[in-house]
């Protein structure tokens, strides 16, 4: 084993799972670990607009205003 690896233990089922994930049967657990964590985590920050609309559109949901998408549709469909 290189010097650069460790070694962990998994369940069966997850080891399983990790197979259904391969991109092709030859594939490394640690390609398939290392894609599954580059798509889970973004480094990238939210903007300050992002957080004050994810925050406005909280606060929209704690004051009831909010639609069901069948009145919204409706509304669309009459336009």
């Amino acid at each position: 084993m290189p010097a650069d690896t460790t070694t962990i233990k998994i369940r069966v089922p997850l080891k399983h799972r990790l197979d259904s994930l391969k991109i092709h049967p030859r594939e490394s657990y640690t390609d398939v670990i290392e894609r599954l964590v580059e798509m889970a985590v973004d480094d990238e920050p939210l903007s300050d607009a992002t957080i004050k609309a994810i925050e406005e559109s909280l606060e929209d949901i704690k004051s009831g205003r909010v639609s069901t998408l069948e009145p919204v549709m409706a509304e669309l469909k009459d336009e």
